[in-house]
């Protein structure tokens, strides 16, 4: 006699399974986005990718297919025959998600925009130092910009408003204008570098961080290493407090650039980690083995520590051992730029001359013109590799605005010639150059390099309040269409400490939102898919 208790145990598990099975990951090609429907091999596309090596960092697909592309989103990947209104023939070529640079400096200038495009990128952000007022960085780009792009709220900017009233921002990004002739007279008067913050004003600093969080700034950029005279911890704390209210993150720049007690880079990573640990939020650490220098190694498997131990937390590395900045930067101060980072005047390059520093220039400098844009030396190049390698580490360029070889002047002007201009060369191929290093020195796999310039920063920013990252940085069915095609044998970059401006070869197609920018290895000209990266607007 069929035992009833029995048989409806049996019903429940086979349901149980039934269940199970239909909500487990369909097998089979997983560039299919599983929440969007695939459009059909019969569909016209507007632009087809065909016969290219297709990788997905996000799910480690590696094949050649082919891509359909229609109203900006990924519409198709397929084995089958498709066709659209243009084509481009990708045959031995990878065909990956478009470049996620989360440290970009200068993508409010045209130039600075056409390099980045050589360079691979489709999603140019100013996180480290943000934007304030935001509305103002989003207003100025809106239906202008070849890339995407957003910004974080700036810290610096806020303070520098509070502590200087007549500084009104033209461009959004106090980066910007400091390069900015017609801002020459009020940034020559800049004080967030050295403004010491009543509590009062520390309240009405974070009432304006929140205002800008509420108009959709990515996050909190949260330069301190510029300010780090300044700004007291009590400041640091409330602004990741303030993170962890709006489920954002702060992107750091740390206070100290130094391998040497008291003031260690590490110090300064601890002093955000702990109000992580406390209030939550994310934090992103830029640039890191330029703060902590000989204790990267010691630096990273703090943070990875951290990560496993909850913590919404992330490194990112730039491929170079020297950074750049402007003269009156705090760390490159000599008691700290000789003791604790073991360098020397004749290791700072003055951009305007590309000629190393003396002790009296360096002292001229400072009296005459703070804001000059310089380079220097940090990490060594053996460190830089290392952490570069780190499978838990991002890229960001850190791209700064390159200047005029003939006269000085910031390069603006899109039709400006990349020979040019001088600078850093990481605003020119730092993308490229990761994938030059992955190939010539076996440094990673060609998919890890992959993901540290496009997933990998797409999917922090979406665990961390950007719900529209959640479509970029994926080469799938239902993503954005940004689509950098490079050749793996070839790509490399050309820029040089002496010859920064010299694009990067090999990355003969870049498509943002569904439109060819860069056809055959050029640029087309007033051509602008850009689209806002942007938390919601709540107020």
């Amino acid at each position: 006699m069929l035992d009833m208790k029995k048989f409806t145990q049996l019903v429940l598990l086979a349901l149980i399974v039934v269940v199970t099975q239909s909500c487990q990951s369909p097998k089979g090609d997983e560039t299919q986005e599983k929440a969007y429907k695939p459009m059909s091999a019969a569909t016209e596309f507007d632009l087809v990718v065909l016969n290219g090596r297709v990788m997905n960092p996000e799910s480690n697909f590696d094949g050649i297919r082919n891509v359909g592309i229609k109203d900006g989103v990924i519409g198709l990947i397929t084995e089958e025959n498709i066709e659209g209104k243009e084509t481009i023939d990708a045959t031995g070529l990878i065909v990956s998600p478009g470049f996620v640079d989360l440290h970009a400096h200068a993508p409010a200038i045209p130039f600075s925009q056409k390099s980045q495009l050589r360079d691979g990128v489709t999603s140019a952000l100013e996180c480290e130092v943000g934007a304030y007022p935001v509305d103002v960085y989003y207003d100025n780009l809106k239906g202008k910009s070849q890339l995407n792009y957003g910004a974080t709220v700036s810290v610096a900017g806020i303070r520098e408003k509070v502590a200087h009233p007549q500084y009104n921002s033209s461009t959004g990004t106090i980066i910007n204008d400091l390069f900015d002739e017609n801002q020459h007279d009020c940034m020559a008067d800049m004080q967030m570098v050295t403004f010491e913050a009543s509590d009062d004003q520390i309240n009405t600093i974070n009432e304006m961080v929140e205002e800008n969080l509420k108009r959709g700034a990515l996050g909190i950029g949260v330069p301190v290493g510029y300010m780090m005279n300044g700004t007291s911890p009590k400041e640091t704390v409330t602004w990741q407090a303030i993170a962890g209210k709006y489920g954002v993150s702060t992107f750091l720049h740390g206070r100290f650039s130094s391998q040497h007690a008291p003031t260690t880079g590490v110090l300064g990573l601890q002093e955000m980690i702990s109000s992580l640990g406390i209030y939550g939020g994310g934090l992103y650490i830029h640039h890191i083995h330029q703060q902590t220098l000989a204790n990267t190694t010691d630096a990273l498997r703090m943070v990875d520590d951290a990560s496993k131990s909850g913590m919404k937390i992330i490194a990112e590395v730039y491929p170079y051992n020297q950074g750049a900045s402007i003269v009156g930067a705090d760390y490159l101060h000599p008691d700290n730029y000789s003791r604790n980072m073991g360098r020397s005047y004749e290791d700072i390059i003055e951009v305007a001359t590309m000629k190393p520093l003396t002790k009296e220039r360096y002292e001229e400098l400072m009296k005459t013109d703070p804001s000059a844009s310089i380079i220097f030396a940090g990490i060594d190049e053996a460190g830089m590799l290392a952490a570069l390698a780190d499978p838990n580490v991002v890229v960001g360029s850190d791209g700064m605005p390159m200047t005029i070889s003939e006269n000085g002047n910031m390069a603006y002007d899109w039709d400006i010639a990349f020979e040019d201009v001088q600078g850093h060369p990481r605003g020119s191929g730092a993308h490229a150059k990761v994938l030059r290093l992955a190939r010539e020195q076996n440094l990673m796999p060609l998919m890890l390099a992959i993901s540290k310039i496009s997933y990998m920063p797409a999917k922090y920013l979406e665990e961390n309040g950007v719900e529209a990252a959640q479509k970029k940085g994926r080469l799938q069915v239902g993503a954005d269409a940004d689509v950098t095609i490079f050749d793996a044998e070839t790509v490399k970059d050309n820029s040089t400490m002496t010859a920064g401006g010299l694009a990067s070869t090999g990355i003969p197609y870049v498509i943002v939102n569904g439109t060819m920018v860069v056809e055959e290895s050029k640029v087309k000209k007033d051509v602008f898919p850009g689209k806002p990266v942007r938390r919601p607007i709540t107020d």
